[in-house]
C-alpha cells in the first residue's frame, strides 16, 4: 500500500489560497477508488498532504487524474518551490499498529 508524503512550500500570505483548494477538491480525491487516506496538515509556510492508497494502480490512477489537476492548476501561482512529492512504503518497526497507518 503506496504511501505518500507531498509537501507544498507557500509564498508568503498564499497558504490559505493553497488550503481552499484542497479544501474544494479533496471530496473528488476521497471519492476516488482505492483512497484510504488524503490527509491535508498545514504549517507556517507549508502544505502537507499524507496519503495513503490501497495499491499502486490506485495511485496512478488517481496522479493522472481530474481532481489533482485542478488542484495543481489552482496552486500553481501560490508554489515558492516544486511540489516535493515522496512515494513510501511501509517499515514495520516497533510495537504493531503503532508501526504504520491504518489500513482498511
Amino acid at each position: 500500500m503506496p504511501v505518500v508524503v507531498a509537501t507544498v512550500k507557500t509564498k508568503p500570505g498564499r497558504r490559505a489560497d493553497v488550503l481552499a483548494a484542497f479544501r474544494r477538491h479533496a471530496p473528488a480525491v476521497h471519492a476516488e477508488p482505492g483512497c484510504l487516506l488524503y490527509a491535508v496538515h498545514a504549517g507556517e509556510d507549508r502544505v502537507t498532504v499524507i496519503e495513503n492508497w490501497f495499491d499502486q494502480a490506485s495511485l496512478d490512477a488517481h496522479s493522472a487524474g481530474p481532481a489533482l489537476e485542478a488542484i495543481g492548476a489552482e496552486i500553481a501561482e501560490a508554489l515558492a518551490a516544486p511540489v516535493d512529492v515522496a512515494v513510501l512504503q511501509p517499515v514495520p518497526v516497533g510495537e504493531p499498529g503503532k508501526d504504520r497507518l491504518p489500513q482498511s
